[in-house]
């Protein structure tokens, strides 16, 4: 029996298509530092992977909707912008530990 593993054998939302939020600050850039206000290419990674399985992307950020979209544009990525804390992912992606989804990562 082949057991490969899939986003739906970690979690099995209620919908059909998985909703993943990425935070902006600290998330998909560098905050401080040398790097600051460059791209976390792991993070995007990371956002492109679960992209690949079909999910819906978001991205948000504290910093209001017009600083995220503006972020996600130069990033190149697809994905709706949203406030942030607007609804209830099923994965959200952050520097920091929250509680914004229904499962939370934190890289």
């Amino acid at each position: 029996m082949d057991h490969k593993m899939t986003l739906w054998s970690i979690y099995e939302p209620k919908e059909k298509v998985m909703k993943v939020c990425f935070d902006v600050d600290g998330t998909l850039i560098h905050l401080a530092g040398h790097y600051s206000d460059t791209p976390r290419y792991d993070v995007i990674q990371l956002f492109k992977l679960f992209q690949s399985f079909g999910c819906e992307m978001y991205v948000w950020s504290g910093g209001g909707i017009y600083y995220a979209k503006r972020w996600a544009e130069k990033l190149g990525l697809d994905c709706t912008v949203v406030a942030k804390g607007s609804f209830t992912p099923d994965i959200a992606v952050d520097d920091e530990a929250v509680s914004l989804g229904k499962v939370n990562m934190q890289v």
